[in-house]
């Protein structure tokens, strides 16, 4: 997320302090969606949007039963072939977090959206929800706030993170560079630190952005870069 998020950033801590006590919970369960029809997805994106869509579940496919590091190396590579791209360059709003679809029919997009469709993706491959967190952090060289995912196989394990930053997956002992902010996955959310500790504040489903990239993502709702 460059400058031009980081007000949307604070607008969204600020909801999301607001609703801790109310909102209703959305399940945790995560799978992929059946494609968008190809004629709509070509209208939005292209014949090249279609192409990048359609190895979504490629790579799904190829990557069942193989280990967990292998599932988070290649989805992990497969999104970072991506642009990074603001939201307003892309969308014409400050703050959109596009579904997959929408992400890899535009081919760019920002910080949230290749964190959220890599852990969608790690999620459909089976690694349990209670080992990933979408973590919200200030990337300190450049005083922005950015989103990256971070796994760990148990609650004392250090976490590895995924970022389109640093594109290597690295310890997150090691990222310096990353001051945490909150983390929330399928079903919690946490003020948190890196290393995965933090205190648990509520369910997931209290994030509106959070709860509508679900509803957009089930009902295979695409955003026309057009306007």
């Amino acid at each position: 997320m460059t400058r031009r998020g980081i007000r949307a950033a604070c607008s969204l801590m600020l909801g999301l302090t607001l609703a801790l006590g109310e909102g209703h919970f959305v399940g945790s369960a995560m799978a992929l969606p059946k494609l968008p029809p190809k004629s709509e997805v070509v209208r939005f994106y292209g014949e090249n949007g279609w192409q990048r869509i359609e190895q979504w579940p490629v790579l799904i496919d190829r990557l069942q039963g193989q280990s967990v590091q292998t599932k988070l190396a290649s989805v992990n590579a497969f999104f970072n072939q991506l642009r990074f791209v603001d939201d307003i360059d892309v969308w014409h709003v400050e703050d959109y977090w596009a579904t997959p679809f929408e992400f890899l029919g535009v081919g760019a997009g920002d910080c949230e959206d290749f964190a959220m469709a890599k852990y969608l993706t790690l999620r459909e491959l089976g690694v349990p929800d209670d080992q990933l967190r979408l973590h919200y952090v200030k990337y300190i060289p450049y005083d922005q706030f950015h989103m990256v995912v971070t796994w760990a196989p148990t609650p004392t394990t250090p976490p590895v993170v995924l970022d389109n930053i640093v594109k290597t997956i690295e310890p997150a002992s090691k990222r310096n560079d990353l001051l945490p902010i909150y983390s929330f996955n399928g079903s919690h959310l946490w003020i948190s630190k890196l290393n995965g500790t933090g205190r648990e504040v509520g369910e997931s489903s209290r994030l509106s952005l959070w709860e509508n990239w679900q509803q957009r993502l089930e009902n295979g709702t695409l955003r026309d870069p057009r306007g």
